[in-house]
C-alpha cells in the first residue's frame, strides 16, 4: 500500500502556523507576567505608606498631625507611581509594535522587569531619608530602568522584531521618550550635589516632556 506524499509547500505552510501559533502564546506570556509585575510594584509602593509605631491610641488631632507628618510618604509614592505606570504605558504600546521575540529580548524584558521590581525600595528610602545619598539612589535606579528599556526596544529594532509596516517617526519617538527620561535623571545626579531637593523638582520636568514626545 502506497503512503500518500504531502506537498513540500503544504508541510512548509504547516510548520509556519505552528510557528506563529507558539510566538503569539509566547508573545501574551511576557505580556501577562511584565503586567503582573507592574502591578505587583505599584501595588508594594502603596503598602509601604504606614503610620510610625505607637500610632494605635491617637486622638482626632494627633492623628490629622501624623497623617499629615507622612507628606514625604506621600510624594514619594506618587513620584514612584507616575514613574512606573510611564513605563507601563510605555511598555505596553512597545509591545504593540514587537510582533515577535528571541531569547535575547526575554532577558532584556526580564531585567528590566527586575528593575521596576525594585523601586518600592528607592521609593521607601528616599521617603525615609530624603538626603543627597537617597536621592541619588534613587535617580540611578530609575536610569537603569531606563537604560534597559532603551535597549530592549533597539534589540527589538536590530533583529526586526516590530511590525515591518511601522514608521520612522514611531521608531524614533519609541527611542525617544526613554532617553529623555534617563538624561534628566542622570542629570538630577548631578543637582543633587548642590541642591538634594532642587534635584527632586528636576524630576518633575520628566512628566510634561514625555507627555509632549508621546503625543506628537
Amino acid at each position: 500500500m502506497k503512503t500518500a506524499k504531502v506537498p513540500v509547500s503544504m508541510k512548509a505552510e504547516e510548520t509556519d502556523v505552528e510557528t506563529s501559533g507558539a510566538n503569539h502564546l509566547g508573545m501574551e506570556r511576557l505580556i501577562f507576567f511584565s503586567d503582573a509585575v507592574f502591578a505587583i510594584a505599584i501595588t508594594l509602593l502603596a503598602l509601604d505608606i504606614r503610620l510610625p509605631p505607637g500610632s494605635e491610641g491617637l486622638n482626632d488631632s494627633e492623628l490629622f498631625l501624623a497623617l499629615l507628618g507622612l507628606t514625604n510618604q506621600y510624594l514619594a509614592y506618587l513620584l514612584s507611581f507616575l514613574v512606573i505606570g510611564s513605563f507601563w504605558i510605555g511598555h505596553h504600546r512597545k509591545f504593540r509594535f514587537i510582533k515577535r521575540y528571541d531569547s535575547r529580548l526575554l532577558l532584556l524584558n526580564l531585567l528590566f522587569l527586575s528593575v521596576i521590581a525594585f523601586v518600592p525600595f528607592p521609593t521607601s528610602v528616599i521617603s525615609a531619608y530624603g538626603n543627597r545619598t537617597a536621592t541619588i539612589f534613587y535617580a540611578i535606579t530609575m536610569v537603569l530602568a531606563g537604560l534597559l528599556f532603551i535597549a530592549l526596544w533597539q534589540h527589538a529594532l536590530q533583529k526586526n522584531l516590530i511590525e515591518k509596516s511601522l514608521d520612522l517617526r514611531t521608531r524614533q519617538r519609541e527611542f525617544i521618550a526613554p532617553l529623555i527620561f534617563v538624561l534628566v535623571f542622570l542629570l538630577s545626579i548631578g543637582v543633587a550635589f548642590i541642591n538634594e531637593n532642587l534635584a527632586k523638582f528636576f524630576w518633575l520636568i520628566f512628566l510634561p516632556i514625555s507627555l509632549y514626545v508621546n503625543n506628537r
